[in-house]
């Protein structure tokens, strides 16, 4: 009884001692896992041979990459015209890119330019003796004028002021560039201008003022109608007659047959017919 007992304290495990359950599922469990990291090696050193090789191949004689960049490094001895296909291509697409760039900036500052305009035409100051000088005898009655005439108008006197300062700007620069609209701009904005001090000029200086405007434009059309003379043009059209060629066909005449003895006493003016 008492072997009993101690067969069956001696198969019944103490707290620190592992059941032999245990033992055997944690050695049927160990060795599963190992072949699962030899696995998951052995597929990762094929790729990695493989990019290997393929990189190599890639960087010898006739590669991808070796071509490409031979395709680079003689691109700027080759010039635009024979360089390769995908290097003009690249090119392209980086200048489309600059200039949409660029375009995107330049729209940003020409918006900002004419806002600041815009805002700016309002605190010009119509009606006021704002210039002085030889300028102000020129330009207080065109203010004048303006502020006048521009009551009525759905825009400000300020803002025909500025137009006018304008349309004159374009037409000096316009015709500086040999323009002809900008020409026939600036002819009448130079007539108009005049008008405007003839009529708004004190009646004591009126004569004075018009002709200084008169000068006035005439030097700044110096600038503007350069090069457009007065002088009347003469186109002289010189007529070569081209060479006449008449074809004509020469036969040559058949050889003579000899006559034979008995027909000696021949004349002399009888000849074969020609063909």
């Amino acid at each position: 009884m008492a072997n009993h007992n101690d067969n069956d304290r001696t198969s019944i495990p103490g707290p620190r001692q592992q059941s032999p359950a245990a033992d055997h599922g944690q050695a049927q469990r160990q060795p599963a896992a190992a072949p699962l990291l030899l696995e998951e090696l052995d597929d990762k050193q094929p790729r990695t041979q493989a990019l290997r090789a393929w990189w190599a191949d890639a960087w010898d004689d006739g590669g991808v990459l070796h071509d490409r960049w031979e395709d680079l490094r003689r691109a700027p001895e080759l010039g635009w015209h024979g360089m390769a296909n995908w290097v003009k291509t690249t090119l392209g697409l980086a200048g489309i890119c600059a200039v949409l760039t660029l375009l995107d900036g330049a729209t940003d500052v020409l918006a900002g330019t004419l806002h600041r305009l815009l805002t700016a035409v309002p605190r010009v100051q119509v009606g006021t003796d704002t210039s002085t000088g030889v300028f102000a005898v020129i330009d207080q009655p065109i203010r004048t004028y303006i502020a006048a005439h521009s009551a009525a108008l759905p825009i400000s006197a300020s803002t025909v002021y500025t137009v006018w300062q304008i349309v004159g700007l374009f037409g000096l620069v316009g015709g500086f560039f040999r323009s002809s609209g900008a020409r026939l701009t600036w002819t009448a904005w130079g007539a108009a201008s005049i008008a405007m001090v003839w009529d708004a000029a004190p009646d004591e200086g009126r004569t004075i003022a018009t002709g200084l405007a008169v000068l006035a434009w005439t030097v700044a059309s110096a600038f503007a109608l350069r090069g457009l003379t007065l002088r009347p043009t003469f186109f002289t059209h010189i007529h070569n007659a081209g060479h006449q060629i008449e074809p004509h066909i020469h036969l040559p005449a058949p050889a003579a047959d000899v006559a034979p003895d008995d027909e000696d006493d021949a004349p002399d003016n009888v000849h074969p017919l020609q063909r």
